[in-house]
C-alpha cells in the first residue's frame, strides 16, 4: 500500500506512474495540450450522415477505443443508450466509455458491460444501475472518477484520449454548428461538451432539430464537428430540465441556511462586487435567498454568480443583484430561456470554469461556494461519491474544484440522514480534501476548520454557535450510535482522482449477501 498526504491507502498495483495526492496545489503542469489530427472538408462535401451506424463506421471506431458523451440532458438523455446499442450491434467491444456524468437512465450500459462491449468507464458522477453494478464489481477495470475541471485537464493532457465524441445537439445546422438553447430538447449551456469537441479525434453531432445555416448562437463551432446525424428524439424533455427548483421550506434546512448566510457575512464576503456559487438543492437555494436579503439591504451588486444555473439566480440577474451569470449547465427552463435571451447570461465551457491547468479558471475568483455532503470526517474531508454502505451514488462534479478555488468553501448539511450520522471519524470515500474546506454548518452549530482560526474568532464575536467538529460528531453519535464501516472486499472498483490527476482515494467492491 502507498499512503497519500491525507492518510488514504492506495494499493501499489494501482499506483504505477500515477502520482499520489500530496496537496491541492502540489502538482504543476508540464508538456503541451493534446491535439486531434488535422482534417479538411472540401467545397461541396456534406457532413450529414444518414444514420448513427454509418457515422460510427465513418469515424473508424474499433475495439478498445474510447467514446465520450456529455450530460446536459441528464436523466432525459437518449443519446448515450442509442449510440451504444448501435455500437454493440456492430460487434465492437472492449470500449472505454467516458461520459461527463451517468444517470439512472443509462442503465442499459450494465448489459453492455456484462457482454464485453464496455470494459472501462471514466466519468465525474455516477448514479443509478451503472454505479451499483460497478460497486458490485461487474466492470472489468476500475472506474475513474474525476472532477469537472479534472476531466477537462485529463482531456487536454492526453490522459483521457477520446477517439469519438458523440455530442447531443439540441440545435444544429448542416455544417455542424451547435447550440443548446433551441429545439424540443433544449437544455441550455453545453459547457461540458466543449473539451470533447475540441480534442476528440472524430466528433459526431447528434440532433433532433436541424436548422438552416448559419445557426446562431454557436456553442460548438463547425470547425470541431466531423459529422451530423439527425435522429427522431434526443431525449425526454421533462427529465432534461425541471419546471422549477425551489427553496426548502423545511425548518431545519432554513435554520442551516440562515446560519450559513451569517457565516458568509461574518467572513466579510457580502460586499460590492462579490461572487458566489450555490447548488440547486433546496437548502443551497435558501442560503442564496438569505444572502440576497443582505444584498438588498445594503444595495450590493455581485460581480457574478456561477455554477449550474437555476431560475433563482436568473431572477437575481433580472433584479440587478448580479452583473452577470457564468453558466456551464442550466438546471431549469427559466435558466435555458435566460441564456438564450439575456446577453448578461454567458455560456462558458468547463475548462474556463474549473480546469486547474490553464491560465485562470473562474473557480479561482469565487468568494464563496456553498456545497453539500454525504459524509464529513473530523479532518473536514468530505464524501459525495459513495453512501455509507459503500455503494457509488454520486461524484465530485465541481465540488473539489470550487472548494479549492473559493475564498470560503462552506458545507451545509443536516447531522444525520436516515438515522445515520453524517459526521464521523473517517469518511467512506474522500471526494474533497479537508484542507480545502473552511466551514461546516449544521443544525447543531458551526464547525470551523482549525486552519481558519481567524474566521472562528470573527464568527464567535458575531454570536454564532461555533463548536469543534469533534464535539459536533460526539453530539450526533450520542443519539445515533457509532456507525459501522461499509462491508467491502479488498478489490478496488473505482479510483477517485483529485482535480490535478493525483490519486485521492479508492472505492472497494461491496460485499453481497
Amino acid at each position: 500500500m502507498s499512503l497519500n498526504s491525507i492518510g488514504r491507502d492506495i494499493p501499489d498495483s494501482l499506483v504505477g506512474s500515477r502520482p499520489l495526492y500530496q496537496g491541492p496545489w502540489a502538482r504543476t503542469p508540464e508538456g503541451l495540450r493534446h491535439a486531434p489530427p488535422l482534417g479538411s472538408i472540401r467545397p461541396g462535401d456534406s457532413k450529414i450522415i444518414p444514420s448513427l451506424r454509418e457515422a460510427i463506421a465513418a469515424s473508424g471506431l474499433r475495439d478498445g477505443m474510447t467514446v465520450s458523451f456529455h450530460h446536459h440532458l441528464r436523466n432525459g438523455d437518449h443519446v448515450l443508450n442509442m449510440v451504444m446499442e448501435v455500437i454493440a450491434g456492430m460487434g465492437i467491444r472492449d470500449l472505454t466509455v467516458a461520459p461527463s456524468s451517468l444517470f439512472p437512465v443509462h442503465g442499459p450500459l450494465v448489459d453492455h458491460i456484462r457482454k464485453g462491449v464496455v470494459r472501462g468507464l471514466q466519468t465525474n458522477y455516477a448514479l443509478g444501475p451503472v454505479a451499483e453494478a460497478v460497486s458490485r464489481g461487474e466492470l472489468p477495470t476500475p472506474m475513474i472518477l474525476r472532477t469537472h475541471g479534472g476531466r477537462v485537464r485529463a482531456i487536454e493532457a492526453g490522459e483521457l484520449a477520446i477517439d469519438v465524441a458523440f455530442i447531443a445537439a439540441p440545435a444544429a445546422d448542416p455544417y455542424g454548428n451547435i447550440n443548446g438553447v433551441y429545439g424540443p430538447s433544449a437544455c441550455g449551456s453545453l459547457g461540458y461538451a466543449a473539451a470533447d469537441a475540441q480534442h476528440a479525434r472524430f466528433v459526431v453531432a447528434v440532433t433532433d432539430n436541424l436548422m438552416p445555416y448559419p445557426l446562431r448562437p454557436v456553442s460548438i463551432p463547425q470547425t470541431r464537428v466531423d459529422a451530423v446525424v439527425v435522429v427522431d428524439k434526443l431525449g425526454e424533455p421533462k427529465d432534461i430540465v425541471s419546471g422549477s427548483t425551489r427553496i426548502t421550506r423545511d425548518p431545519v434546512g432554513l435554520l442551516i441556511a440562515r446560519s450559513a448566510a451569517e457565516v458568509i457575512d461574518g467572513a466579510g464576503l457580502i460586499k460590492e462586487g462579490m461572487s458566489f456559487q450555490t447548488g440547486a438543492g433546496g437548502t443551497s437555494l435558501a442560503v442564496a435567498a438569505f444572502v440576497r436579503r443582505y444584498m438588498e439591504e445594503r444595495k450590493i451588486t455581485a460581480s457574478f454568480g456561477m455554477g449550474g444555473t437555476t431560475g433563482y439566480f436568473v431572477q437575481m440577474l433580472r433584479d440587478g443583484l448580479l452583473r452577470s451569470l457564468l453558466d456551464t449547465q442550466c438546471f431549469d427552463l427559466e435558466a435555458v430561456e435566460s441564456l438564450r435571451d439575456d446577453p448578461r447570461h454567458v455560456e462558458v465551457d468547463c475548462g474556463y470554469y474549473a480546469n486547474p491547468w490553464n491560465k485562470g479558471a473562474v473557480v479561482n475568483l469565487l468568494d464563496t461556494v456553498v456545497l453539500g455532503a454525504t459524509e464529513i470526517d473530523t479532518d473536514f474531508n468530505v464524501n459525495v461519491v459513495s453512501s455509507s454502505d459503500g455503494i457509488i451514488m454520486g461524484g465530485s462534479g465541481g465540488h473539489a474544484d470550487t472548494a479549492a478555488g473559493a475564498r470560503l468553501a462552506l458545507i451545509v448539511t443536516t447531522t444525520r440522514r436516515t438515522r445515520l450520522p453524517i459526521i464521523r471519524d473517517r469518511v467512506t470515500t474522500v471526494t474533497t480534501p479537508g484542507e480545502t474546506v473552511d466551514v461546516v454548518v449544521t443544525e447543531t452549530g458551526v464547525a470551523v476548520n482549525p486552519r481558519r482560526a481567524d474566521l472562528a474568532d470573527r464568527l464567535r464575536e458575531r454570536g454564532l454557535p461555533v463548536v469543534s467538529i469533534e464535539d459536533m460528531k460526539k453530539q450526533i453519535q450520542d443519539l445515533t450510535g457509532k456507525p459501522s464501516p461499509a462491508a467491502v472486499t479488498d478489490r478496488v472498483v473505482a479510483l477517485v482522482e483529485y482535480r490535478d490527476g493525483s490519486l485521492l482515494d479508492v472505492v472497494y467492491q461491496v460485499k453481497q449477501d
